[in-house]
C-alpha cells in the first residue's frame, strides 16, 4: 500500500492547503489526488485506532469527522506530512483502539516535530520552567544552570520571564510552552545554530535625584525646541 508520505512526496503541504480551503469554503474543489491522499491518512487512523469506525454512524458523520479534522491542521498549522507523520509516529505507540479528538493529534505532530531534534515535550518544558523557578537563586546567572541543551536555555528563561511578567497561570504556561517549542522548531528547520549559554552584561542603573531629574527633563525641552508648562 502505497504511505501518505509517498502519495505527495513531491508536493508536501500544498495539497493539504487545498483540502483545507475546501473545508472552509464547500463549494470549492478538491481534486481526486488530494482527496485520495487524505483517505490514506484516514486509512492508517482506522488501522491505528480499530475502534474508531464504531464511534461512526453513517457517511454524514464520517464527512463531518474528516472537515473537523481539515480544519484542526489548518487553524493549528499542520501544513505539511512531516508533521502529519510526525503525528502518526506517536498515534501507534498509543494503547487505546478508540479514535483520538483533532486536538490530541495535532499536539502529537508538535511533540513530533519537537523530538526529532531532542527537544523536551511541553510537559517536560513546563516542568524545566517550574525547576528553573525552584533552583535560579542558586547560581550567578541562567548560563550557570544545568541546561539539556542550548535550546533549552534559551526556552526556559524566557518562558520563565513570561510566568512572571505576565503572572500566568498553570495552563497559560502550559499553552506557551507548545508555542515556544514550536518556535524553537522552526529555528532549526530553517538551519539555525543554537549557541551555547553566554553570561549577560549586567545592566547597571544609576538613579538621579529630582533636582538633577527635573534638570535633564529641561534639557530634553530645550533640545527638542519643547516648551513647559507655564
Amino acid at each position: 500500500m502505497r504511505h501518505i508520505a509517498t502519495a505527495i512526496q513531491n508536493r508536501d503541504g500544498r495539497s493539504l492547503q487545498r483540502i483545507y480551503a475546501a473545508a472552509e469554503q464547500p463549494g470549492q474543489q478538491v481534486t481526486k489526488q488530494d482527496a485520495e491522499i487524505f483517505n490514506e491518512l484516514l486509512r492508517q487512523l482506522k488501522g491505528t485506532f480499530p475502534a474508531m469506525m464504531a464511534q461512526i454512524k453513517d457517511q454524514a458523520e464520517l464527512n463531518e469527522l474528516r472537515r473537523q479534522w481539515v480544519l484542526a491542521f489548518a487553524e493549528n498549522g499542520i501544513t505539511s506530512i512531516a508533521q502529519v507523520n510526525a503525528g502518526m509516529r506517536i498515534a501507534r505507540q498509543q494503547e487505546t483502539p478508540f479514535l483520538p479528538s483533532p486536538g490530541q493529534f495535532v499536539a502529537w505532530c508538535r511533540e513530533g516535530e519537537a523530538s526529532k531534534y531532542g527537544l523536551p515535550d511541553a510537559d517536560e518544558l513546563y516542568a524545566m520552567v517550574m525547576d528553573y523557578s525552584a533552583r535560579r537563586g542558586l547560581y550567578d546567572g541562567p548560563e550557570h544552570f544545568s541546561w539539556q541543551s542550548n535550546e533549552c536555555w534559551l526556552m526556559v528563561p524566557a518562558l520563565y520571564s513570561q510566568m512572571r511578567s505576565g503572572n500566568l497561570t498553570a495552563s497559560e504556561l502550559r499553552q506557551k510552552c507548545v508555542k515556544e517549542l514550536r518556535n524553537m522548531t522552526r529555528r532549526l528547520d530553517a538551519g539555525e545554530k543554537i549557541s551555547a549559554p553566554v553570561a549577560q552584561l549586567p545592566v547597571l542603573a544609576c538613579p538621579l535625584s529630582n533636582e538633577k531629574g527635573l534638570d535633564k527633563i529641561a534639557e530634553l525641552r530645550r533640545k527638542h525646541g519643547m516648551q513647559g508648562k507655564s
